[in-house]
Parts: C-alpha cells; structure tokens; sequence
C-alpha cells in the first residue's frame, strides 16, 4: 500500500534563524556601578546571576508575575543579617524560596530606598565586603546521573578484566 502524500506546510526560511531577542537586563545600573570588578552574569532561575571573580555576589530579578521578591538579591550567610540589616533596613529573606530566613537576602525594589540601597550594595561589593557574596558549591549530580556513572565505570572495569582474561590465554 502506498503512503499519501501528505502537503508539507512551507517553511518560511526568513524566520528560521531569526534569533529571540535577548531580555532587557535587569536593574542595569547595578552592573554599571560593579564595572571596575568587570562581572560576568548567568542566566538563573530566569534572573541574572552576578559573579565577581569566582563568587556569586548578587542576582538581579524583575519579574512580571510574582513581583514580591524583585529587586536585588545579596548572597550572604544567615550570620551576617543582622550587620547587613543595619545598613539596608528594608533587607528581607526571599518569599520565593519558601522558607522563613534564607542566606539569600532582597533589596526589594519596591522600596522607597531602593536605588540607594542597591548603589550601597555595589559600594560593599567594591570594597571587598566579606558579608556579601559566596564561593557556589560544586554542583551536584542527580540519583540518576550518578547510577549512569557508576554502571559505566563498572561496565569499563568488567571490560578491563575481560581483556586481560583474553590476553592471558
């Protein structure tokens, strides 16, 4: 039996390879006060990710849905709430990971102080501020991930001994 011919829809080639355009950057004034650090940034969680040499220092988040927690977030350490709360009063844990007190604090951008605070942020930031700003941990694999790995390091070894067994006879 024959197939049909089926009528295949023209593909417009000029949108083929149209490229998406990129998101505005978020709270761009904040990468502008950090540019004597020359940061890079990573897209995270659909937020920009701001590092300084090997530390992740903030994120930048303006969302149109859930905006509670837009603004800027500092990676900081439970420890050092209470010094940086004194700086930045309106500093709060993120709603968005769900717990109480997080090491993540935002500086709301809805805050009546939220420029100033956030050019305070980027001050600390310059002067090497050790409350602000981690080292990321080593990512970790998945269960699934690391049973992949550990049966293909088990069929290498098993492939090993074979061969040996082979070689000897």
């Amino acid at each position: 039996m024959s197939k049909r011919n089926r009528a295949m829809p023209a593909l417009r080639l000029d949108n083929a390879f149209a490229v998406r355009p990129r998101k505005a950057v978020p709270h761009q004034f904040v990468l502008d006060a950090l540019t004597a650090l020359s940061p890079t940034t990573r897209p995270m969680f659909g937020c920009l990710a701001v590092y300084v040499a090997d530390k992740i220092v903030l994120v930048l988040r303006d969302k149109r849905e859930q905006t509670a927690d837009n603004g800027v977030w500092l990676a900081t350490t439970v420890d050092h709430h209470d010094s940086l709360r004194r700086e930045f009063p309106n500093m709060r844990s993120i709603q968005a990971l769900g717990k109480a007190v997080t090491g993540w604090q935002v500086l709301p951008a809805d805050a009546p102080d939220f420029e100033e605070a956030a050019l305070l942020a980027c001050e600390r930031i310059l002067a090497r501020d050790p409350r602000i700003g981690r080292v990321p941990g080593a990512r970790r694999t998945s269960p699934s991930t690391a049973t992949k790995a550990r049966r293909s390091q088990n069929l290498a070894q098993a492939s090993k001994a074979s061969a040996k067994r082979g070689a000897g006879s």
